[in-house]
């Protein structure tokens, strides 16, 4: 598959919240594009959320492809899941900060995965993230940076979470990391409840802080 076709499966025409899917990873898929068999595609057991809430949206800041898989796990609970990732691949032979290359992968086997599922039009969301994402360590200089962050505009924003019925946002992770918690700070502020897990223990509620200045 091309990566258009990629795309299109996960954002496909007319349905909600779509419109927030980033194009920059499926950039490098084409038709010699193949799935990389010695990754692990087990979908895992969703632990923290039994069914559908429809007033939830589910925010996976998972390492590397966790979130796409897990993201199908979702799917099959009636979720829509939305990859946010915003890198790009080093070229060939070159070293770069943040393996893309396997989300890549992942995005052709999940899919072929989402296939199989009829997701409601309006079925809430859940956001893909790499917890990798801002990985800056460079051991060298010719390591490439792609690196990148989670800003406001690359999420809904509250007033559009609430009038399409979102009242409460999980964030799935190690953490909630710096730059997730500035976008999620205003939503907070705005009367959207935010929870976390680990994956382990049901979502528990969470006050974010206000930023600091040097965070902002």
């Amino acid at each position: 598959m091309t990566g258009r076709e990629v795309f299109k499966i996960w954002s496909p025409a007319g349905v909600k919240w779509v419109d927030w899917a980033r194009p920059v990873p499926f950039v490098g898929i084409n038709d010699s594009y193949k799935i990389n068999r010695a990754m692990n595609f087990t979908i895992p057991i969703i632990n923290y959320i039994n069914n559908i809430k429809n007033d939830t949206a589910i925010v996976l800041d998972l390492p590397g492809y966790d979130s796409v898989k897990e993201g199908i796990a979702l799917a099959a609970l009636g979720y829509r899941p939305i990859p946010l990732y915003n890198g790009t691949c080093g070229q060939q032979g070159a070293m770069a900060l943040v393996d893309n290359h396997s989300i890549e992968s992942a995005l052709i086997w999940g899919a072929l995965e989402l296939e199989k599922f009829s997701l409601a039009n309006n079925a809430p969301p859940a956001f893909l993230l790499d917890s990798n994402r801002m990985s800056r360590f460079k051991m060298d200089v010719s390591v490439f940076d792609n690196s990148w962050d989670v800003y406001h505009q690359d999420m809904p924003s509250a007033g559009y979470f609430l009038d399409n019925g979102i009242e409460q946002i999980i964030v799935k992770g190690e953490k909630i990391q710096k730059d997730l918690l500035k976008v999620l700070y205003k939503h907070q502020n705005k009367g959207i409840t935010i929870a976390f897990t680990d994956g382990y223990q049901e979502p528990k509620k969470v006050t974010i802080k206000k930023p600091s200045r040097k965070d902002k």
